[in-house]
């Protein structure tokens, strides 16, 4: 679990959200290419002021009126799945769409979809429900599909929890905006707006632009309807804020840097500098430190991470010394002010551990005590370039500690090994327990799956060991991993299951194509079961490839 003291910031609470509803009406396109979704344009004050957005708003007491929702129909999985709350949510998007647009989903005293002339009658100034009531009509609630549910950023000043819906705009009805809240009513594909927005010619929130990147995959209306029909939302977003560039950014739970941004500010309140760069170290914690080798590359991306664990009153411990990099490892030095009391690595790949001796040394020139060089040795199996050979040799479950007093006193930091082989034959992860963070070395990775290449690496050994870092994420409570490239992973144990099942199911692809061409070379099979990876990364994913093949083999012996 996260202790308080070592956040970098004092937490304070969120503003509390207001709650309302949105809906999407959608329409195929005239020409048969397509489908168009309705947008309008805010006022130029108040909430997004000049933003495209769909309609809706606030919910009102009315709208939870349990007299109002005898006006609804429903669907009764609809009510199953989210009770007396989504009728009321339901409602409110049916009689904001109404008010600012003119647009009303209900049906009339014969049950029939009500026409245009019969919602002229109406005034868009009173109240709804009575209107209906007195004509015996009903609101139709079961035409809505809950999509997708928006919980402002925790850092706004203003924040609404939003249910957005979709819904089949009626036929014989015209968007009127009401001219106070809502202007320029427009029909537009969800690329076409994208493509505006990217010209800096539509302009649209963060929210908006997501759920029009998600809704340019669908082909069509009901291709859209069809995806909602178990009730179940597409997904579920409280964004997190960020700084790129110096630009605020805004960050969902899918996106790469969001468990980073979870992790450094809880509360989410502070701002959080996620460029990549290799000249100071990044403080993740007040214990925590993660300085980037300046070896980026297509097997490194933005570069190995060094972390420091630890702080001046207790010394540091340095995870993946990196490369032989000789200002990377003179920034080390720097930060830790020469107090690093172990220098650990995961693995002996040569962007992760040909740096421990040359830090060692300078250490020592810096006049500090010789630290331990740490880890496990490379297997015979290891390539020429990737040997390695700790002075000390680290057991599966050993604890490194570090006191408060310096070699004595209480413990502040553990940090634990776990034997994890599967990239490597000696691969280690380590946990750091009192803060329940887990570095994954090269075992996890943020934005890619790691290579695993025989002889060294084993697909069996590297599943098992996943299996293994699982448990202990259980056990320890914890929820953010720690790879040696890329940002800080949050929803640890998702993660895992997530990439396992990526795993498996790329090994189903290996599978079939070892069945279709049976005589078939690596090279066959990795154009079938890599199909949807560019080719240049091809040369690599034939190890992954070979890997998958060697278990395919065994477990068809028996293990």
């Amino acid at each position: 679990m996260t202790r308080p003291s070592q956040l970098l910031h004092a937490q304070r609470m969120p503003i509390a959200t207001r709650d309302a509803s949105t809906v999407l009406l959608l329409r195929d396109s005239a020409d048969g290419q397509g489908y168009e979704v309705l947008m309008t344009r805010r006022a130029d004050q108040g909430n997004f002021a000049n933003a495209y957005v769909f309609p809706g708003g606030g919910i009102e007491a009315q709208d939870g009126d349990p007299a109002n929702h005898d006006l609804a129909r429903v669907r009764s999985a609809m009510v199953e799945a989210g009770g007396e709350a989504r009728i009321t949510q339901a409602l409110a998007g049916i009689r904001e769409t109404f008010e600012e647009l003119g647009i009303l989903l209900a049906y009339d005293a014969q049950g029939l979809p009500v026409s245009a002339a019969q919602v002229a009658q109406l005034d868009r100034h009173a109240s709804l429900y009575a209107q209906c009531r007195e004509r015996g009509w009903t609101l139709a609630v079961d035409q809505l599909w809950y999509l997708a549910h928006w919980t402002a950023a925790r850092d706004l000043p203003k924040r609404f929890d939003v249910p957005f819906f979709v819904a089949r705009m009626p036929e014989d009805q015209t968007p009127e905006a009401d001219e106070t809240e809502q202007f320029e009513p427009t029909w537009i594909r969800p690329q076409q707006a994208l493509q505006r927005f990217a010209e800096k010619s539509l302009f649209i929130v963060f929210p908006t632009e997501r759920t029009l990147q998600r809704l340019a995959t669908f082909a069509g209306t009901q291709a859209v309807l069809d995806a909602l029909q178990g009730e179940k939302l597409l997904w579920k977003s409280c964004p997190r804020t960020g700084f790129i560039q110096g630009q605020d950014t805004r960050h969902m739970e899918t996106d790469m840097a969001f468990g980073e941004l979870e992790m450094v500010h809880p509360d989410g309140q502070a701002g959080h500098h996620l460029d990549w760069q290799s000249e100071t170290a990044v403080p993740l914690r007040k214990n925590l430190l993660r300085l980037t080798a300046p070896n980026p590359g297509v097997m490194t991306g933005p570069g190995t991470n060094t972390y420091l664990v630890g702080d001046a009153a207790t010394g540091y411990i340095v995870i993946d010394p990196g490369p032989n990099e000789t200002i990377h490892l003179q920034r080390l030095v720097q930060t830790t002010g020469g107090d690093i009391r172990f220098i650990v690595c995961t693995h002996s790949h040569p962007d992760h551990s040909p740096g421990a001796v040359p830090l060692q040394a300078m250490v020592e020139q810096a006049g500090r005590a010789r630290p331990p060089i740490m880890g496990l040795p490379s297997a015979p199996t290891a390539r020429s370039y990737s040997r390695f050979k700790p002075e000390v040799t680290l057991q599966d479950g050993e604890q490194l500690t570090l006191t408060g007093n310096g070699l004595e006193g209480e413990i502040t930091h553990t940090l634990q090994a776990i034997f994890t082989p599967g990239h490597a034959a000696n691969h280690l992860c380590f946990l750091l327990v009192e803060d329940a963070l887990l570095f994954s070395g090269d075992h996890i990775l943020n934005g890619s799956t790691t290579v695993i290449g025989p002889p060294d690496g084993n697909m069996i050994d590297y599943l098992d060991s996943l299996d293994k870092l699982d448990e202990i994420c259980a056990e320890h409570a914890v929820r953010y991993i720690l790879p040696a490239h890329g940002h800080v992973l949050g929803f640890a144990r998702q993660q895992i299951a997530k990439l396992k099942a990526h795993r498996l199911a790329r090994e189903a692809k290996v599978h079939a194509a070892m069945r279709a061409k049976p005589d078939g070379s690596i090279a066959d099979w990795v154009a079938l079961a890599y199909a949807d990876t560019p080719q240049a990364l091809w040369p690599v994913a034939e190890r992954s490839l070979l890997a998958h093949v060697e278990r395919i083999q065994k477990m068809c012996l028996g293990r």
